[in-house]
This record gives structure tokens, C-alpha cells and sequence, in this order.
């Protein structure tokens, strides 16, 4: 029989290291599984899930013990769930891809290495589908969720460093600006479009 700390028998709700009862191997935290394409959306909704289930350290940061640290087996099993969790919502392939990485963190990391890099191509395709996009049948409210989905995942990939001066703070009230000038800029040409037809 191994030894077990004590306190591990009390767990707090509240410690990552704490699995509720309802917790299992199978259960899908996010309604989509991961196949490639919008990686950013699909980390952001994982990112919460893991948050609700207290578990964001497993993905954020290497938290393994020592495998000597009594917390040790503990972990191990948390860990596997989580890693449970994250394969549950891969497609087959790209869950096959990582399925002997050795935690929940290396294998995010794994994917975050593959899929969460800005790459050229996705950044001008992001940027032309804001430029060139327009109202068509939406009404203002659904033609600007259009929008902030796009110009959503564009910040995502084109995130900017973590900064205590607050450059970045101002950075992100420019990108904000610009985001209300373009929409304000194409909702303008839209309304002078229509006018130059109708008249």
C-alpha cells in the first residue's frame, strides 16, 4: 500500500487537484471537435471549459511534482483527465498525433506549436475578408458580429507582447479604433452605394 498524504483525502473543491464525481474520461467539454481550422475560437472555448472546471494550470504552465512528491498520483490522475478531455475534442487524426505526449501541457503546447501560429496567408485572408466584406441580407447588428468574429481572430493571431510600460494597452486602444473606423468607414460606403442607386 502506498503512502498517502492526508490531506489529499480532504481536497478543497476549489484545488485543481480535485476531480468531481461527475467528472470522467469521456466527457466532451466543448461541442466541436478541433479538425484544423479555427484554432483560435476553439482554444478560447476549451480555455473557458478548463477554467470552469478549475483545471487551466493542467494546459497554462508544467505543474508535474516530483514523482517522489506524495501530490504525485494525485496530479497523474487529474492530468490524465484532462488529457482525456483534450483528445475527446481533436479529430481522430490530429488526436493520434498527439496522443503520447507525456501531459495535458505538452500537448497543448504541441498544438498551440502547430495550429496557433500566425501564419501569413491566414492574417491577409482575415484581413481581406474584413476589407471586402459586406452587409448583403444581415441587418447592422448581424453584419457587425460578422465583423468582430473576423476582427476577433485576427487579434488572437496577431497578439502583442506583455509589456508593464502600457505600449501594449495603447496598442490595443488603437487596434480598437481602427476596428470602429473601418466599420464605420464600410457601413458609409454601404449607405452611399445604396443611395447612388436608388436615386
Amino acid at each position: 500500500m502506498t503512502n498517502q498524504d492526508p490531506s489529499l483525502s480532504f481536497l478543497d473543491h476549489s484545488d485543481p487537484l480535485f476531480l468531481h464525481p461527475a467528472d470522467h474520461p469521456g466527457l466532451l467539454l466543448v461541442s466541436k471537435p478541433f479538425n484544423g481550422s479555427n484554432f483560435g475560437s476553439w482554444k478560447k472555448s476549451m480555455s473557458i471549459a478548463l477554467s470552469a472546471k478549475n483545471k487551466l494550470i493542467f494546459i497554462s504552465s508544467n505543474s508535474q511534482p516530483s514523482v517522489t512528491d506524495l501530490k504525485f498520483p494525485q496530479w497523474k490522475r487529474c492530468n490524465d483527465m484532462v488529457t482525456s478531455w483534450i483528445l475527446n475534442v481533436l479529430s481522430q487524426d490530429i488526436a493520434e498525433s498527439v496522443l503520447y505526449s507525456d501531459s495535458a501541457y505538452d500537448i497543448w503546447k504541441e498544438l498551440e506549436n502547430r495550429y496557433g501560429q500566425a501564419n501569413g496567408a491566414k492574417l491577409f485572408q482575415l484581413e481581406k475578408d474584413i476589407r471586402l466584406s459586406g452587409q448583403g441580407t444581415n441587418d447592422i447588428a448581424g453584419y457587425f458580429t460578422k465583423l468582430k468574429k473576423n476582427w476577433d481572430e485576427l487579434n488572437t493571431l496577431s497578439s502583442l507582447p506583455i509589456c508593464s510600460c502600457g505600449a501594449a494597452q495603447a496598442c490595443k486602444n488603437l487596434m480598437k479604433t481602427n476596428v470602429l473606423f473601418n466599420f464605420l468607414w464600410v457601413s458609409t460606403v454601404i449607405t452611399i452605394t445604396l443611395e447612388v442607386i436608388s436615386s
